[in-house]
Order: C-alpha cells, then sequence, then structure tokens
C-alpha cells in the first residue's frame, strides 16, 4: 500500500471497492491521503501483514502490487503476493504486473575496478586485501552504461506469477553469452523485465543497461580477476540463488563462469555473493 497510490489509481480507473494494506507506520499518512483525494468510501486500509489479516470479503478480482526488488527477488516480496493470491484471487482474475524475466550480460568496468575494489590491495603501502574480498562478495547495485555491454544477454529465469510457487523463487540456472567485441570481463550486470499482460494494450518495462532508468538500476557481480575475452569468444556457466537462511530477505548467490576462448584457453571462475 505505502502511500496509497496503487489504491487511487485502481480506484480512478473504476474499481468499486479497493483494499489496501500495509503494516508500517505509514498506513496513517495513506489514510489521509486517501481522504484528501476524495476516495474514502471507495478505498479501504488495512493495516497489518498480508499473512495475519482479513479481509471483509472471500476473494478479489485483481491483485497488484509493485513487489520488485533489486535483482527482482531481493527482499522477498512476492512471497506476499503469492500468499494473497492463493488465499483470495478469485478464479480467473488478474494480477498487475504477472510476468518477469531475470537476464544477464557481461561487461567491462575497469574504472569502478581499479577506483573501488583493487585499491585495497595497497592503500598507502598497506595491504587491506580483505576490504577488496568483502568488495566483491557483494553485489554492487548501480547503472551500466551501454557502451560497457562486451556479450548478447540471456535470460535465466521466466517467472509466471499466477502459477509459480515460492520454493521455485530459490532456483539455479544456466546461461551462456556471446562476446562481441575484444575487450576484458570484469564482471557480469543481471537485470530483469516484468509485463503486466492482461492490460488491453501490452505495458511492461526492463531494467537493462540498454533501456530507460529506474530506481531499481542494475546488479553488478564483480570477479576475482578481470579475463580478457575476444569477439566469438562464448562464456557460460551457472547463476543460483536462494534465500539466506538467518534472513530471507537477503539473498545468497553463487555464480560459476566459464570463458572458452580461441585466443586465451579456457578460464573458470567461481564466487559466492550475499544481496543484502
Amino acid at each position: 500500500c505505502g502511500t496509497g497510490i496503487l489504491c487511487m489509481f485502481a480506484a480512478k480507473a473504476g474499481a468499486k471497492k479497493v483494499y489496501g494494506i500495509e503494516c508500517a507506520e505509514i498506513y496513517h499518512k495513506a489514510k489521509t491521503i486517501v481522504k484528501a483525494n476524495g476516495f474514502e468510501d471507495t478505498i479501504q486500509l488495512i493495516k497489518g501483514k498480508v499473512e495475519e489479516i482479513e479481509l471483509p470479503v472471500d476473494s478479489v478480482d485483481i491483485i497488484i502490487s509493485e513487489w520488485m526488488g533489486y535483482f527482482l527477488l531481493y527482499e522477498s516480496m512476492l512471497d506476499t503476493v503469492l500468499y494473497a493470491r492463493d488465499k483470495w484471487l478469485v478464479k480467473g482474475g488478474a494480477i498487475f504486473p504477472d510476468k518477469a524475466t531475470i537476464h544477464i550480460a557481461a561487461i567491462e568496468d575497469l574504472e569502478y575496478r581499479k577506483t573501488k575494489i583493487d585499491f585495497w590491495k595497497s592503500v598507502w603501502g598497506f595491504d587491506m586485501s580483505v576490504v577488496r574480498d568483502l568488495a566483491l562478495m557483494e553485489p554492487l547495485v548501480d547503472t551500466c552504461e551501454p557502451a560497457q555491454i562486451i556479450s548478447d544477454g540471456c535470460k535465466m529465469l521466466d517467472i509466471d506469477i499466477y502459477t509459480v510457487t515460492k520454493e521455485e523463487l530459490d532456483f539455479k540456472s544456466n546461461f551462456r553469452l556471446n562476446v562481441t567485441r575484444d575487450d576484458f570481463l570484469h564482471a557480469y550486470v543481471v537485470f530483469f523485465r516484468v509485463e503486466f499482460s492482461k492490460s488491453h494494450k501490452f505495458i511492461g518495462f526492463s531494467t537493462g543497461p540498454m533501456d530507460k532508468y529506474t530506481h531499481w538500476k542494475q546488479t553488478v557481480f564483480y570477479l576475482d580477476n578481470e579475463i580478457p575475452v575476444c569477439k566469438g569468444d562464448s562464456l557460460f556457466g551457472t547463476l543460483s540463488c536462494k534465500r539466506n537462511p538467518k534472513n530471507p530477505r537477503d539473498l545468497d548467490i553463487q555464480l560459476m563462469s566459464t570463458r572458452r576462448s580461441r585466443t586465451h584457453g579456457e578460464n573458470q571462475q567461481e564466487k559466492k555473493y550475499r544481496l543484502r
């Protein structure tokens, strides 16, 4: 629910009754906003967690939620949507958005690597490599310039929110990329796309480096060492992602990749990351 803006969009579009659920204290501000905009008779706000509250109806026709996080799945907000789907969505009902995909590509990023990561190898002559290791372990959420992309892209995960289960959101996926120019591979960038397939016309957006900026940006996974690549080389590997057992909002991610090159031979790297 948040500020109630999605509730007001739904009411403005013609919904006869809208139920907005919010567990944080912004609930009180949302009530004021709803009243100030004349929707207090249409929108009913409920304070609490989706998993703990009850609606005054047995079912709803549409579920609207902005559940997407960094890397699409960070903070596990989709779990709550699936709970609401299974409990309240009428048969044949709609979910907005209802389709999502995760994609990966290869990038060069020498400037960031030199100033923010390899910098720790020698700080005024002191070895602080342990800090470098920590910097590499946590993925960077930031924007990549299109000029940094050195490969094609690959879809790793396809989510249909009408059918996906909570357990399927912990995933392991293979990828294969084709290098498009001679350069150095410093990192892999991951981004997502979402669609509203039940709209009367196509609506969707992408968070990729080639697309319009969004606050989700992209998620960058830096490798331990830079890898020289040539146009036509292959990059293939496996990315696995699962919720952290102590804090399910965090994601434990493992990336294994291999470069296969006629010029440089084969190189393998494997690294574990924590998105938190």
